[in-house]
This record gives structure tokens, sequence and C-alpha cells, in this order.
């Protein structure tokens, strides 16, 4: 699957970052607190929120500015894990979304 991303730096209610990845006609959506992860042994939640319209990719205001977009692609998915790779503005990095009883977790792949 390949479709398009964006991922916000947002700093209301509290500075977070929207990943919004494109599928089936929206953006589906998590807000990470802390912002992807650098190094594979760091972790970041990501907590699910509701899917976005397709018009959040080119969207910014006042509180909400781009720091990376491009287009992603799907390597594998399950119930419980997704594995992505990222080709932003300056490069292309692996990820994984791994769903926890609660939330998920978000995982830079040690295999780029």
């Amino acid at each position: 699957m390949n479709g398009r991303f964006v991922l916000h730096d947002h700093r209301k209610p509290r500075p977070h970052f929207d990943l919004r990845l494109e599928e089936d006609g929206v953006l589906r959506s998590w807000a990470v607190p802390r912002g992807l992860p650098t190094d594979p042994g760091r972790n970041r939640l990501a907590v699910a929120v509701p899917d976005h319209d397709l018009d959040h990719l080119t969207y910014t205001d006042e509180h909400k500015s781009i720091a990376d977009t491009g287009w992603w692609e799907e390597h594998d998915r399950t119930d419980r894990r997704i594995l992505f790779t990222l080709h932003g503005r300056d490069d292309a990095v692996r990820y994984a979304l791994i769903r926890t009883d609660r939330d998920w977790l978000l995982h830079r792949v040690k295999d780029q």
C-alpha cells in the first residue's frame, strides 16, 4: 500500500506530534507526545485519535505546522502491528506501530 503521510508539529493543548497516514480515503491518525523515535531502543507512545479528512495533508494554523510530509509504504500488517516506511522530505525510515492493551507504541525498526 502506498499513500501520503503528514507529520504535524502540534503545540496545543500540549506540544506533541500527529502522525497521519492516508488509507481508505481518510488519514488514520496517532498523537505522538514525544515525536518519532530516532533510536530503535526507545519506543514512543502513540495514541490513536479519530481519522482526519485528507485536507489535513496540507493543513496548518497558528498551533499546527508540518514537520514532515511525503508518502508511506506498508510492508506487513496484523491486528496488532503495522510495519511501514515513511518516505519523507529528507530520508526514508522504517517503523512499526505496535498495539498494546490501551494504546500503540511507535518503534523505529533496527534494520533500515
